[in-house]
């Protein structure tokens, strides 16, 4: 987790959240993976088929991941900030803006693991 070192995790309470998929468009990572969820969003299917066969099929049945990614509130980075940011499960995000963009099968809403205060 580079670049969260300041955070103090004390402060954090984790809950399961249910997101809608929009909410992921646009959703940024640490600088240290900046456009990394881009990239992964330009060929979904490829990534999609670097995981064990279920993970595909999870996304064709379900239109989403099996396994929540964990997500920040943008305040603990920067009091000023507002929105969420991606600290882990940057593939999922972007398979998920890419099968968008691609009109694959992608559900409404999706859950994630939110750490908020």
């Amino acid at each position: 987790m580079t670049g969260y070192g300041s955070i103090d995790l004390r402060e954090i309470t984790w809950r399961l959240e249910t997101v809608p998929a929009a909410d992921f468009h646009g959703m940024p990572t640490g600088a240290s993976d900046d456009g990394c969820i881009e990239e992964f969003a330009e060929n979904p299917v490829y990534w999609v088929g670097r995981r064990p066969p279920e993970v595909g099929q999870h996304w064709e049945e379900h239109g989403t991941w099996l396994r929540p990614p964990l997500l920040i509130d943008q305040c603990f980075l920067d009091p000023l900030s507002s929105g969420l940011q991606v600290v882990e499960g940057r593939t999922r995000v972007g398979v998920l803006c890419g099968r968008v963009r691609e009109g694959l099968h992608v559900a409404p809403d999706h859950q994630a693991w939110v750490g908020r205060r």
